[in-house]
């Protein structure tokens, strides 16, 4: 079938993006879904900071490719072999699969899927190969989802059947920045009631985390980030301590505030500084996670002493540790008691030929998500 898509064809790619337009809004064929896999209309798919690090060459990816991760939509068909999703259903896309077979999965760690993560990284669907191409040239997938598209082939175990009836807009959050932000508090740091959190970083995903740490019953809740507009936003959404990252002195007044420093600090940024912000303000004891994604050739170092002597944690969290199947449909139920607000993370919506704009926005910190909608 012919569908319209946003074809991010090289990389990098500087903005302001509005003038650069590194994605161009194309007919692109799209094969039907083979075994285990799902044919999906897509509803809404919301702009991360993973897209834009692609974009920008932060994070390379072969090209080229129609990008997009994050996205909920319907099932219109599904391939052999699929047997308890049917046409019809609605599902939030993740964007690792989960073979269901290799160690990591076998111990219930989803997100360090070993075919998945390499499916990933070649631009491919689980299944093997590309079910994209543009004028009988191959595309690539992006994360195996590529959602800024009318429609998307994806794996079976690429997707999350949503019984809940919620506006696809929201849906679409759970994919990426909830499941990232929120997972990485309950699922990385296992936050406790009564224990003090930072958050280092507030895009989607760090006030997902802020969501995350008022959820489950954090008494301190530190919110770090270069623009003040952020930290307000923080604010609105239960964060007890806001600091503005570029204060030198900030590692001294957060140890000061907390006296000695938070149980658990997550890094949001992307940065090598922002994790050593957050390593210098967890206190001895404490466990310091990164979520971030930082460009691969980022180095970061810590006192070997001070990881012994304080018996330090430093964790890493991808997809927030979770289990998509299992954490999707229990944040939602979190969200639908009032208890996750999700829905005051999206700032805006738009259509698919708006895309670069909206990138504008997402690159200038003015928006939190926005999510193209279709």
């Amino acid at each position: 079938m012919r569908v319209r898509a946003a074809i991010l064809r090289q990389s990098p790619v500087k903005p302001p993006f509005s003038v650069s337009r590194p994605l161009s809004i194309e007919t692109v064929e799209l094969a039907g879904p083979g075994p285990e896999e799902l044919l999906v209309r897509i509803g809404a798919a919301g702009l991360c900071h993973s897209d834009l690090s692609v974009i920008n060459g932060d994070r390379p990816r072969p090209t080229p490719m129609v990008l997009g991760h994050e996205a909920a939509g319907t099932v219109e068909a599904v391939g052999s072999g699929v047997h308890d999703i049917r046409p019809g259903d609605r599902v939030v896309t993740t964007f690792l699969p989960s073979c269901g077979h290799c160690l990591p999965c076998a111990e219930g760690r989803s997100a360090l899927c070993i075919p998945g993560a390499e499916a990933n990284g070649k631009g491919e669907l689980l299944g093997g190969g590309s079910r994209l191409s543009c004028e009988e040239v191959p595309l690539y997938h992006h994360l195996g989802v590529s959602g800024f598209a009318e429609y998307a082939v994806v794996s079976r175990y690429s997707a999350v059947k949503v019984e809940a009836e919620l506006p696809m807009a929201e849906m679409a959050l759970f994919g990426c920045a909830v499941l990232t932000g929120v997972g990485a508090i309950v699922n990385t740091c296992r936050v406790q009631p009564g224990q003090s959190v930072a958050v280092v970083g507030l895009g989607g995903v760090g006030l997902a985390a802020v969501l995350g740490a008022v959820a489950s019953g954090a008494a301190r809740i530190v919110a770090i980030d270069l623009a003040q507009e952020k930290l307000d936003k923080a604010r609105e959404l239960g964060a007890t301590d806001t600091f503005l990252a570029g204060d030198p002195d900030i590692v001294e007044k957060i140890r000061e505030a907390t006296r000695g420093g938070v149980d658990h600090a997550v890094e949001m940024a992307g940065s090598a500084r922002a994790f050593d912000t957050a390593y210098k303000i967890t206190r001895r004891g404490g466990t310091t996670a990164s979520a971030g994604l930082a460009p691969p050739s980022a180095q970061f170092s810590i006192p070997a002493v001070g990881l012994v002597a304080d018996e330090r944690v430093v964790r890493g969290s991808y997809m927030g540790s979770c289990v998509p199947v299992r954490d999707i449909p229990r944040f939602i139920a979190l969200y639908q008691a009032g208890k996750l607000p999700v829905n005051r993370l999206l700032s805006s919506t738009g259509p698919l030929e708006g895309i670069n704009e909206a990138f504008d926005l997402l690159h200038e910190a003015k928006v939190i998500r926005h999510v193209i909608t279709f």
